[in-house]
């Protein structure tokens, strides 16, 4: 076992469950809701889906001061960016001032592990980022404890051109198999979901 390891045993490190979709007209970020410390669970109600904008959101597995942390400052550099052109920002460059905050603090890194996306003028986009801010388009992703369990049920069932509630019914069955399976995720499950039309913000138990 490495030093990073000693230091920090897998069993102590932060769980999650976190995925994302790209839809025909929308992309969907959800996360569930329990926040462990190892074994032990600190929160049933803890939050891992984050509006930027209107039109951007995130969805985070790891720490959740870090996630809280990144999210503020993405937002911050967004609102900046509308005061002074007059414009939205795109999905595709809010992931890239994503990256260069996790890469500007990797000696200190945030830890956690990010999906981003949304909908502007190009369409429905989404883009995965690591802890040290590598940026990768999907079209449906998986990140946290429970990814591996969740991702190969997004394998299996996803298509091009999902409807909003075709999406919503895929990733719901994602995380119920990712909460069966992982002790680190569970207790209901936020969604975050844009369309052309706006955000919509759900949560349900499972």
């Amino acid at each position: 076992m490495n030093e990073l390891g000693q230091k920090y045993p897998y069993y102590l490190m932060p769980g999650a469950t976190t995925l994302g979709i790209v839809g025909s007209k929308g992309v969907l970020l959800a996360a569930e809701k329990r926040v462990t410390y190892g074994y032990f669970v600190t929160s049933k109600a803890g939050k891992k889906v984050f509006k930027i904008t209107d039109h951007i959101g995130a969805g985070c597995a790891g720490l959740v001061s870090d996630m809280q942390v990144l999210i503020r400052d993405v937002e911050a550099y967004a609102n900046l960016f509308r005061f002074e052109t007059h414009r939205r920002i795109s999905v595709r460059s809010a992931a890239k001032v994503m990256s260069n905050l996790l890469f500007g603090r990797r000696l200190f890194p945030l830890i956690t592990q990010t999906i981003i996306g949304g909908v502007d003028e190009d369409g429905p986009s989404m883009y995965v980022l690591d802890v040290l801010g590598s940026v990768i388009p999907d079209k449906y992703s998986a990140v946290g404890t429970g990814a591996e369990i969740a991702v190969g049920v997004l394998e299996e069932n996803f298509k091009e051109d999902m409807s909003v509630q075709e999406s919503k019914e895929v990733a719901m069955r994602a995380m119920k198999s990712a909460i069966s399976r992982d002790s680190m995720s569970g207790n209901g499950v936020d969604f975050l979901i844009f369309t052309p039309e706006g955000a919509i913000e759900e949560s349900t138990h499972v």
